[in-house]
């Protein structure tokens, strides 16, 4: 299996910390207005909308915050969002992909690509890129003193899991992507409390660069494009 895209890593890690920042609710917002709206507003018949909303909780979105933008996915709303997968490279030609939410794409697209161009990048072709990544469903479950990593391994691989994980405190569970909401339910059946579930995009072949002034030059465009509202998820195949 090859290696997880680190940057995304590295942005959940950080959602802590950075909570207080506008962007975070407004970016979490976005995801639970797009849930609401393609699968409807009901949490309980809608797995996209719950995960949405777990991950909001996560974050300490408020809950007037969560329900308002739950409300702006409802069939009477006026709101207009798109989801957009961005193709790009950036410094020492780091393949990107930047998933985005946005209610002008003119705007956003304008908004990355000065990014990109200023500091050695370029956007690319639709597929050009995509094509160095694998989809899949990712789970990710918080470990205690009390939890039972073999007895969860067993139970995982019993639900469908294609992977598993454990890193730093948290194990990663990797599912197909259409299986990820059964994978999910099956193991919340089982007792596992998620912390949180989603896509995830990992690079067929990772990168590796020793190079520090190299390295910190392509982290921080990365940073950048991460603080533009509009910009959900970064995936890049550079290890970190």
């Amino acid at each position: 299996m090859s290696g997880h895209s680190k940057w995304k890593t590295i942005k959940h890690k950080k959602a802590a910390t950075d909570a207080k920042r506008a962007n975070i609710f407004t970016k979490l917002g976005n995801v639970i207005t797009v849930a609401a709206r393609e699968k409807g507003t009901d949490p309980s018949m809608n797995p996209a909308l719950r995960t949405a909303i777990s991950k909001a909780k996560a974050a300490n979105m408020p809950n007037d915050n969560i329900e308002r933008a739950i409300k702006r996915g409802s069939p009477d709303s006026d709101e207009k969002l798109e989801s957009i997968m961005y193709e790009g490279y950036g410094p020492e030609k780091s393949a990107l992909l930047i998933e985005t939410i946005t209610n002008n794409r003119n705007r956003t697209s304008q908004e990355l690509k000065n990014i990109l161009s200023k500091n050695g990048g370029n956007f690319a072709s639709e597929g050009s890129v995509l094509w160095m990544f694998d989809k899949f469903g990712k789970i990710l479950i918080e470990k205690n003193e009390d939890t039972d990593i073999e007895n969860l391994e067993l139970q995982a691989i019993d639900a469908g899991a294609e992977d598993i994980k454990e890193d730093d405190g948290e194990i990663t569970v990797l599912t197909k992507p259409e299986e990820l909401f059964s994978v999910s339910k099956k193991l919340e059946d089982a007792g596992i409390k998620i912390k949180e579930s989603g896509f995830d995009f990992i690079a067929k072949d990772p990168v590796n660069i020793d190079d520090e002034t190299k390295k910190a030059k392509i982290e921080r465009v990365l940073d950048l494009i991460d603080e533009n509202d509009d910009v959900q998820e970064i995936y890049t195949n550079i290890n970190f």
